[in-house]
Parts: structure tokens; sequence; C-alpha cells
């Protein structure tokens, strides 16, 4: 690297470490103590541990491991706000991060304050490795961003009084018909190919064979899933895979996560902007991969590939950045992919077992954190995140 790299560098990653950084704390703007304490069920986390977890990653694996003279805002905190680092020993349960009524939403921006300040002092004598796990750290705090947010609309929607997290609208545009867009078949590469920062489980690049198919140019509406209700869809066995009837059945559902009839029995939905009539001509967002295969089936189609998605998307797949997208691929590692040593080896290798891909992006999606490479994933019942569907079918 160039000697005006060495020096530019580190001064651009520390506005770019402002912005992320005062970003998560406007995204808390407004939340009272409470709101920001309780936690509503295992899979989300308090807007307090968000705000908390992402200061200690930059606590420990850069100002513990590389400022000689760092010392900690707190001790136990090591204990509180890890997450699954393994290699950085014991840490408060999952399951109980909303028992934690201390420390306080004002002593966490505090915390935050202080890890702020001191990367400020280090970030100019930190070596590439160190700015490389920084830029780490940004984008792993982009991740809770979103997170963040869709924590505190899954516990917002278990408030009868059906609260706002903000006024802003999400109004969709006019549905367009749907369009079959072919996609390239043969051996193509898919994976991160480039400088731009990326997660060690988007490479690496490599070939895949792609049989001939063809892509919808939209996701899928709410007006569309509505005609999958009213057909009989969750109540007929025939479109669901086993596990997913099973889940169906035993959690008694009946529609996508968040829908409700809290407007003279029609159907409404809750969102960030509080409980609004369904606007049919928005994408359908919070459904399960089994909801997602099933609604796929219904209609004669398929999920596509993640493969068949990002390879499309390079070609100018049109990609609404309302819902992440379901694809019928499981998160496994890329051929010839290995995780980094140390600690930050677990932050993805680790969770490749019982998930699937979903490409593109959604409404809750920091700014700049999406690209066509990029590898989010979750359990097939899991659908408190903005997840949609996009069909496929063979040709």
């Amino acid at each position: 690297m160039a000697d005006a790299d060495n020096i530019t560098r580190p001064s651009e990653l520390l506005q770019r470490f402002r912005d992320v950084r005062s970003y998560s704390v406007a995204l808390a703007d407004g939340l009272s103590d409470a709101d920001a304490t309780v936690q509503s069920m295992d899979d989300a986390s308090p807007t307090k541990w968000h705000l908390a977890h992402t200061s200690w990653f930059f606590e420990t694996f850069l100002l513990r491991d590389h400022v000689a003279a760092y010392a900690a805002f707190n001790e136990r905190y090591a204990y509180l706000f890890n997450s699954y680092y393994e290699a950085e020993g014991d840490r408060h349960a999952r399951p109980e991060r909303g028992l934690l009524t201390r420390p306080s939403l004002a002593e966490i921006l505090d915390y935050r304050a202080h890890v702020d300040g001191a990367m400020a002092e280090a970030i100019d004598g930190f070596g590439e490795p160190q700015l490389d796990l920084a830029e780490l750290g940004l984008h792993h705090e982009q991740q809770h961003q979103e997170l963040l947010l869709t924590d505190i609309l899954h516990l917002f929607s278990c408030n009868p009084l059906m609260p706002a997290y903000s006024n802003t609208g999400t109004a969709a545009a006019p549905t367009a018909p749907v369009q079959w867009i072919e996609g390239a078949a043969g051996v193509q590469q898919i994976g991160h190919d480039g400088d731009a920062f990326a997660f060690d489980c988007e490479g690496p690049r490599h070939d895949v064979l792609l049989h001939p198919h063809a892509l919808a140019n939209r996701p899928v509406t709410n007006g569309e899933w509505l005609a999958f209700i009213e057909s009989g869809g969750y109540r007929d066995p025939v479109h669901w895979l086993s596990d997913g009837w099973a889940w169906v059945q035993a959690e008694q559902i009946e529609a996508p996560l968040y829908w409700n009839r809290a407007y003279d029995l029609e159907w409404a939905e809750f969102g960030l902007g509080g409980n609004q009539s369904l606007d049919l001509s928005a994408p359908v967002k919070h459904i399960s991969l089994y909801e997602a295969d099933a609604y796929a089936s219904w209609a004669d189609a398929r999920l596509p590939t993640e493969a068949e998605w990002e390879v499309a998307k390079g070609q100018g797949l049109p990609n609404t950045g309302m819902v992440w997208e379901w694809t019928g691929s499981a998160y496994r590692p890329y051929p010839g992919f290995r995780p980094v040593a140390g600690a930050v080896g677990e932050y993805n290798g680790k969770f490749m077992s019982g998930q699937f891909v979903l490409k593109g992006g959604s409404i809750a999606t920091s700014p700049g954190h999406m690209r066509a490479s990029y590898r989010n994933f979750f359990y097939p019942h899991q659908r408190w995140q903005f997840t949609g569907l996009r069909l496929a079918k063979d040709l």
C-alpha cells in the first residue's frame, strides 16, 4: 500500500467509525430505558444490549488487545456483553439479556462514549491488520443496527397499545406485473470479488453450474399472499414441507407475522410506523422459509438458489431493497472457505448448520450495507426479520 494510503486510511476509517457509531445511537433516540431493556423473545436482544455489545467488540478485539495503556470501562461488561465467542470465556445467558435492568441506558451511552474516545486516540497507531479488524467491527455494528430495529419492532408488537417506533411511512409503489427474467445458464461465478469489504463467508469466489431458469422481476406482494391465504394455503398440507406443516399446526400460523385484524376485521399490518391497513402493493414480509416454500409450491414455482439470485443481481436483477429474499440454498461454506485464526474466526463459520441463505436487503438494512455477495442467514422457522420471497422457475 502506498504511503499516502497509510495516511488517509486511518482518517477515513475514523470518520466512518463516527458515522456508524452515531447512527446506532440515533436509532435508540426516543426510546425509554424500559423500551431499551425489555427482551420480547429468546431470538431478540434489548436495544441496550445491542449498543453495549457492539462497543464491547471494539473494546475487546482492538483496544484491549492492541492498545497497551487502555483501561476497560468496566471489567464486568466482558461477561455481560460477549455474544457467542467461546474463546472469550463465559457470558450472560442470551435468553436472560432482558433481565439486565442495570446498567441503565445512560450508562451504556457513557460506555460507548468511552470506547469511541479511546478508538479515536488509537486509530492512527493501528497497522493494517487492526484497521481491517476495525472495518469488520463497523460492518458488525451495521448488522446490529438492523437487529436493533427488528427486535424493537417485535417488542412493540407485544404491546396491546401497538406503539409506533417511527412516524415514517414505507408505502410501496404500485405493483408491477410479474415478468420472468431468464437467468444465465452454464458455468458462472459467485462470491465476493474485489477490494471492498466482505465477510469471510462471502468467499472464496468460485464456479457454479446453473441450469436454465428464470426469476421474477420483483418479490411477491401482500396482495398475492392474501390470495394464497384465501385459497386455503395455510390449511392444505400438499404444498408444505413436513417440518413446515408441523410448525404451522403447532404454532397455529395463519398469516405472516404482524398481520392482524384490528380494523373492522380487514387485514392490517404492524410495522415500525405502527398498525396500518395492509398495503397490497408492498412486498410480503416477516415470513418463514417454510411459508415461502409453501407459497412457491402453490404458485407452481420454486425459490431461487443463492447462486441464481447472485448471478442475476450481477446482471441487473431489480432489487426493491425492502425485504430480504429467501433462497432454497443452505448456508454452508463455499469451496475453499477457511475461518480466520482467533476469536473473530467464530464470526460466521460456526453457524453454517441448519440455516438458509437470504439475499438482497431490507428497509431495516443500514445504508451502504447491501451487496450482491452478501449472505444473510436464518433458521427456517424464523420470521421476525424483514424476510420475503421472489419466485423462480425452471425452463
